[in-house]
């Protein structure tokens, strides 16, 4: 990384905000081990809660599978969602800085109530024993507490995992650099998630569960005590009013106007006060044009706004529009996180039903057979960002397209969940077989590693379309909106968890696919749904980026080969 340590940058003032907020010579890659200590620390946290939180519900609650899993997909979609509020708070009033520590505590301790759950038995109902169908379900109490605990620690995870990502961008000023941040970010995350899937969920399962959930809590308030330390080092931008109100104002002085004739001039529109030249609105959503019409009593004789909720500059309508631009690429991000969902969920009770023996003494977790999932994605990023991207370069004369990146990212995970409704097919047709569909609790003799193909996919789906979706917000969102861009991908995924239960929900309702007992019903039919689902989706996907035009990006990869 050595190669690509950008020089500090100079002040410069933030084009959204005034002199109060400018960009101080702080940043740069001095930053950037106490950001991705953070990084590691809130996503060992994470990885330690829901990487085995499906089997601590079956095993320590007595909670149905399919059941255990619909919460899981909950707290999932918590987590994923939250970000935007988390964003709004950042860049409205707080500042990321702020939002982070205090997310942090919160989470910590939500994470010490889970905790409690594990360690006190009285917070637990009595443990279920092996083979029976007759367990004693958890206590009001005992659920309450249970979920206290994850609602807690799923707001303050939400609160920080996004928000570090726009932090840590902001500390460089060069595109190419944000871009190469971006890519060790997610890096980051994913070898915690590694020693999660591994480590952590083997102290859960081998040693006790209050080990496990302990050490997650201390990884996040270590992460968070790094994070403080490098407060003197951070440049933090400070947001000036709540960019959202600029974008409700936009709406309004629209349909305040909306009976207005729109004028040829660029002097009849309000202009940024910043900007020296006159431009005209884009004829793009025409009617938000109206915003920045001006009429008499609108405008001081500075050519300052004198009323606010009546006309809005050029530059706050086109930023409107730029958001509209981007919600058909969005919606498609929505879509491809329901195999996601359904994948994340579905293959830890897939696997407590197949044999995970390693040798003779050794047996795999079931929350951990998706560590090839994380792995995959490392060592593809690793691959990407050092050697297929840089011969991209070299021999295409520009970059990528983060859209680029996306779509190859959207055909590997079509391709992981039709690899995984093979698996699943062959491994019901060995349950029947050996006549194990009426036997509860009953594994499979097949191997649990015929599903590491397909998590190898997906993995390599994650590393194109992950950092691609980030890196593309992140550039494309206006300046004041930057923490919003990356928690907006957040709340796509957080909501394709909500849609994943749907489904699951939906399935259950109307067919015999997904019953308690997996080796009675179709799980592969579920994934062969799932894998049409994402099909169509890439299609709708292929269709929206060939339609996009992008504002900012494709001057960004001209001048990071130019740089070259």
């Amino acid at each position: 990384m050595d190669n690509r340590k950008a020089e500090n940058s100079a002040e410069r003032q933030d084009p959204e905000s005034n002199s109060s907020s400018s960009r101080s010579k702080k940043g740069s890659w001095i930053t950037f081990p106490f950001i991705m200590a953070t990084v590691v620390g809130t996503s060992l946290a994470f990885g330690g809660l829901t990487s085995n939180l499906i089997v601590y519900l079956i095993q320590e609650f007595n909670i149905k599978s399919i059941s255990a899993a619909e919460i899981f997909n909950v707290v999932n979609g918590c987590i994923t969602i939250f970000p935007i509020a988390g964003a709004i708070v950042a860049d409205s009033c707080l500042g990321c800085y702020s939002v982070i520590w205090i997310s942090s505590l919160i989470s910590s301790l939500g994470m010490l109530i889970i905790v409690m759950t594990a360690a006190l038995n009285k917070l637990r109902p009595p443990q279920c024993e092996n083979g029976s169908s007759h367990c004693i379900s958890p206590s009001g109490v005992q659920l309450a507490v249970l979920y206290i605990g994850l609602a807690l620690a799923s707001l303050g995870m939400a609160g920080s995992r996004f928000t570090i990502g726009p932090m840590g961008a902001n500390q460089f000023d060069k595109p190419k650099h944000q871009e190469i941040f971006f890519n060790w970010y997610i890096f980051a995350m994913y070898i915690a998630a590694v020693i999660s899937l591994t480590v952590i969920v083997y102290i859960e399962n081998s040693v006790s569960w209050a080990w496990g959930f302990g050490i997650s809590v201390a990884a996040n308030i270590v992460g968070l005590a790094l994070f403080l330390v490098g407060r003197g080092f951070y440049r933090q931008l400070k947001p000036q009013g709540s960019p959202f109100v600029g974008l409700a104002r936009v709406v309004i002085a629209a349909t305040r106007k909306r009976n207005l004739l729109l004028s040829q001039n660029t002097e009849d529109y309000c202009q940024d006060p910043e900007t020296t030249t006159f431009v005209m609105p884009t004829k793009f959503f025409k009617f938000l044009n109206h915003a920045a019409l001006k009429t008499e009593g609108d405008t001081d004789l500075d050519g300052s706004i004198k009323k606010p909720w009546k006309v809005c500059t050029v530059k706050e309508v086109e930023d409107f529009k730029s958001l509209s631009k981007m919600l058909p690429i969005w919606s498609t991000a929505l879509l491809v996180s329901i195999p996601l969902a359904v994948q994340l969920s579905m293959t830890v009770i897939q696997a407590l039903a197949m044999d995970r023996h390693v040798g003779a003494h050794f047996k795999t977790p079931a929350g951990s057979v998706q560590v090839f999932i994380f792995l995959s994605t490392c060592m593809t990023i690793f691959f990407l960002d050092r050697f297929l991207f840089p011969m991209w370069e070299k021999f295409m004369h520009r970059a990528i397209t983060p859209l680029q990146r996306v779509g190859i990212g959207h055909l590997f995970d079509v391709l992981s969940m039709a690899v995984l409704a093979l698996a699943e097919a062959k491994r019901l047709k060995l349950a029947r077989m050996h006549h194990l569909q009426d036997q509860d609790n009953s594994v499979v003799p097949m191997s649990v590693f015929w599903l590491v193909p397909s998590f190898a996919l997906a993995g390599i789906g994650e590393a194109f379309h992950f950092p691609g979706h980030i890196s593309f917000y992140y550039q494309e969102f206006p300046v004041s909106l930057k923490s919003t861009s990356t928690a907006v991908l957040a709340l796509s995924i957080g909501i394709g968890f909500y849609l994943g239960n749907g489904l699951i929900n939906a399935v259950k309702k109307t067919t015999e696919w997904l019953p308690d007992n997996i080796n009675r019903g179709r799980l592969d039919n579920v994934y062969w749904l799932v894998t049409i689902l994402g099909g169509l989706n890439f299609c709708y996907f292929l269709l929206c980026s060939s339609m996009y035009k992008y504002q900012n990006v494709e001057k960004v990869t001209d001048d990071a080969v130019n740089e070259q």
